[in-house]
This record gives structure tokens, sequence and C-alpha cells, in this order.
């Protein structure tokens, strides 16, 4: 029986002594460090049909791998890991763009004139430098309003 009361009285001493660590450094981080961290990587896919068509709103799915879509933004920032960043979205090559920190998993456009379009989606760092990027091309259909 005092072995067992021995034993928990290390493992408490041990957890008391590592909180303490902890509470003189700063809070703890939700972020674990990851050597070697694998390349983020951007998948964009085309608009999805339905919408497009019918609606004449552009919904572009995207993923990441090796990289989280987080509201977080510079210097120190970047020093998390898993690696976190946001979006960078700029439509038909325009000089402007805006960043995107949701994490939708898809991007929405609506009220873009009929014809052809294009738009850019990257993947940046919380200082905003671009890691890689996709570009999408679509046609935007002419709706014409239901007849009644």
């Amino acid at each position: 029986m005092n072995r067992t009361f021995k034993t928990i009285g290390v493992i408490a001493t041990a957890f008391l002594a590592a909180t303490s660590a902890v509470a003189q450094t700063g809070p703890a981080s939700q972020f674990i460090p990851i050597p070697n961290e694998p390349e983020a990587k951007l998948f964009v896919e085309q608009p999805l049909a339905g919408p497009l068509a019918s609606r004449a709103t552009v919904i572009i799915p995207y993923r990441t791998e090796n990289f989280r879509i987080l509201p977080i933004f510079g210097p120190g920032a970047s020093e998390v890991s898993p690696r976190a960043g946001h979006l960078h979205v700029t439509v038909n090559n325009l000089p402007w763009h805006w960043a995107d920190a949701g994490n939708t998993g898809a991007i929405v456009l609506a009220g873009l004139p009929a014809g052809q379009h294009s738009v850019l989606i990257e993947i940046a760092t919380p200082e905003h430098r671009v890691i890689s990027g996709r570009t999408v091309s679509f046609t935007v259909p002419e709706i014409r309003p239901a007849r009644h």
C-alpha cells in the first residue's frame, strides 16, 4: 500500500512541477510544433454547375492540406504549427484582392455579369506572403427572368 501512495505522490509532484513551469512561461499554446512540416497544398475545384446555371451564383469549393485557414495575422502568428494563414481572392485579375480567413470550404460570388471570368485563390501566411495559388476560369450564363 505504501508503494502505491509513493507512486501517486511522485506523479502528483511531477504534474505540479510541470504545470508550475507552464504558468511561469505564459499560457500554453494549442499548437504543437511539427518538425519538418510537409508542404502546404491548395486544391480548388471548378464552380458548382447547378447554382452557376440556375442563379449565376459562383460557388468554388476549395480545401487545403498541411495548412489551416484561421483569422490570425502578424509576425507572431507565423510561428504556429501546424501552419496557418488565410486566403487571398482576386477576381478577373483586378489590382486588388480580399483576404478570407473564414475556412468555409468555398468561395461564393454573386452578381458577376454574364461572360467569361477568372478567380485566383491563394493561400498566404499571416504576413500575406503567398505560398501557392490556383486560378479557376468559368462563364457566367445570361439569366433571363421567368415570364409570368
